[in-house]
């Protein structure tokens, strides 16, 4: 009997999310309303922050990021290369330049010591990235940017339910450490809502940015006018974006955050054993998790010799019915940005794209099978 194929991630869904789309499906209100507003309360409790504004993607939520800290055309934004697309579009989009700095090739994370060299008259602000749910060292970009009086923007799109150790105390990545983090809800992320995305900050004026600019800059909310007693007139008070989470997205949500808790419980076990198998693999390196982070593993990246082949190996995988991915694209690698002008060496960066491969590690994984992705790693390695 042929294997089934094992994918490199698949969305933890069932029972619980399909009886929590009948409440909004049966209220005849579908879209943003009081299940986004309820998802976003509860959001808020999950990671310890008094404001969670949820939006269509964290794309939106990176945009809506920058352009609410002052982020706007010949500006410049100090990031990582070494992060899907979306994390230097979200800067272009506001007529900024994405300046990169290099990894720390242990965590592939934002290298600290790299930041100051990095910033100019022009730098408008710093936006880190939490890669494949590793926390970046915010004991570290914190003072620093506040040194520098630069908001700090936290890209947590794979960090839902990571935690870093700040003070003696574990805190979630989303608390207000940074001056906002943003969250992804893709199929691909630890929580899922189809798709969408959040933002979390401690500023209250900004949070109220937020939502005015969700929803194309209307003065009143829907929310607001459906349930007013007397005659209420929106105005459009500014350029604002269609950025909005539905009702039944956020319910979604809803029923995924209380699975939280068992989903990265499941992740960290199955990164143990991945971890305790490797041992035995020449060539083959699992990921480094410092003793100040825990992360969620919303991705298992290894890194490989740089003898052994990375599409070879793949292929290997591929052929015995096992997805795997390269590691973490590099933006200036990208067709998009052939035009961009590098000012700093990315070699910790380069390396970690073209020597990483991510395993599948989701929830639902057997042992049988991660098992049987060990033996081929060892196999076509």
């Amino acid at each position: 009997m042929a294997r089934d194929r094992i994918p490199i991630a698949k969305p933890m869904l069932g029972a619980e999310e399909l009886a929590a789309l009948q409440g909004p499906i049966e209220s005849g209100w579908v879209t943003q309303g009081p299940e986004v507003a309820a998802f976003e309360k509860e959001f808020a409790a999950c990671v310890g922050t008094p404001h969670a504004c949820a939006v269509a993607n964290c794309t939106a939520a990176l945009h809506l990021a920058l352009l609410v800290v002052g982020v706007k055309p010949g500006d410049e934004v100090i990031t990582v290369s070494h992060s899907y697309i979306a994390t230097a579009n979200a800067i272009r989009y506001c007529g900024a330049t994405p300046v990169f700095v290099d990894i720390d090739p242990a965590t592939y994370n934002m290298d600290p010591a790299l930041v100051e060299a990095a910033i100019s008259d022009h730098t408008r602000a710093i936006l880190c990235v939490h890669q494949m749910g590793m926390p970046c060292d915010l004991n570290a970009l914190v003072p620093l940017a506040q040194r520098n009086h630069l908001p700090l923007i936290e890209d947590g799109a794979c960090a839902s339910g990571s935690e870093i150790q700040v003070d003696g105390t574990w805190d979630r990545i989303g608390k207000p450490h940074g001056d906002i983090c943003c969250f992804s809800f893709h199929p691909r992320k630890v929580i899922t809502t189809g798709d969408g995305g959040m933002l979390t900050t401690g500023n209250p004026a900004w949070d109220a940015r937020f939502r005015l600019l969700r929803q194309h800059g209307m003065s009143i909310p829907d929310t607001a006018r459906h349930g007013a007693r007397q005659v209420m007139v929106e105005a459009s008070t500014g350029l604002g974006y269609n950025y909005r989470m539905t009702d039944l997205q956020a319910a979604v949500g809803r029923a995924q955050l209380r699975r939280l808790p068992e989903i990265i419980a499941e992740r960290r076990r199955l990164a143990a054993r991945y971890h305790a198998a490797l041992e035995a693999i020449a060539g083959v390196y699992p990921p480094h998790e410092p003793d100040w982070a825990r992360s969620n593993w919303q991705s298992y990246a290894v890194r490989l010799d740089e003898g052994i082949d990375q599409r070879k190996l793949m292929q290997h995988m591929l052929d015995a019915g096992i997805a795997t991915k390269t590691g973490i694209m590099n933006a200036h690698r990208e067709p998009c940005m052939a035009d961009h002008k590098l000012r700093f060496p990315l070699p910790h960066s380069e390396a970690a794209q073209d020597h990483g491969i991510l395993l599948p590690l989701y929830p639902g994984l057997t042992d049988e099978q991660q098992d049987y992705v060990v033996k081929n790693l060892e196999n076509g390695s």
